[in-house]
């Protein structure tokens, strides 16, 4: 993890609750965001946003999708979104439509890197979604930021997944995630090129769009 050039202080954020549509897995409600909270403008930069397990990044628009050869290690999706500055104290958000098999366990994830991807400067996840009480009957489910997804049991069955996940969420840390020749291949895609862990609680930041 590198430091943000003097003066710039870059962080993302993801709604605290979003719902999935039981028949269809899609979602809605699902926005990204990154705020520079810094005193200087960034430059260019490389938000991507990165599906795990369940969750499944269908499509950023004005953003890349990753290559499938390309993306890190355990994940199944992602778009890579290039900024080309985001001035001090302005955000830039990003709808993104995606689904959730709420059988499974679902987690997205937030990297900021340097427009030439050699540095990494911020990183929020992987992060779960998911709800401890599904209604597997219901229309709708909702979902709620840092909750490990415990998926709807059979008729019968008690069982389900755990919701006692201990994840990274937000920020730097001290953990390192290995890629591989992944990392390298995500470089290449304009994406993140580490991918750093920590367990701070997950941060929502607000904003509206702006460049």
């Amino acid at each position: 993890m590198e430091a943000a050039p003097s003066g710039v202080k870059l962080t993302t954020g993801l709604p605290k609750k979003i719902s999935v549509d039981n028949s269809t897995k899609e979602t809605s409600g699902l926005v990204a965001s990154v705020s520079n909270q810094g005193t200087k403008d960034s430059g260019p930069i490389v938000l991507a946003i990165v599906g795990f397990d369940g969750m499944a990044i269908k499509d950023v628009p004005n953003c890349t999708a990753i290559p499938t050869n390309k993306l890190p290690k355990g994940s199944n999706s992602g778009f890579s979104c290039a900024i080309k500055n985001l001035a001090a104290g302005k955000s830039q958000s990003y709808k993104i439509g995606a689904t959730f098999d709420v059988a499974k366990t679902g987690k997205i994830c937030l990297p900021v890197s340097s427009g030439d991807g050699k540095k990494t400067f911020w990183q929020q996840g992987p992060v779960p979604f998911g709800t401890t009480s599904p209604s597997p009957n219901a229309p709708v489910t909702p979902l709620l930021l840092g909750t490990e997804n415990k998926p709807a049991a059979p008729a019968g069955d008690k069982g389900g997944g755990s919701d006692k996940g201990n994840l990274p969420s937000t920020g730097v840390g001290t953990d390192v995630l290995p890629l591989g020749a992944a990392g390298a291949a995500l470089l290449a895609a304009g994406g993140a090129g580490l991918w750093w862990a920590t367990r701070r609680p997950a941060r929502h930041v607000a904003g509206k769009s702006n460049s």
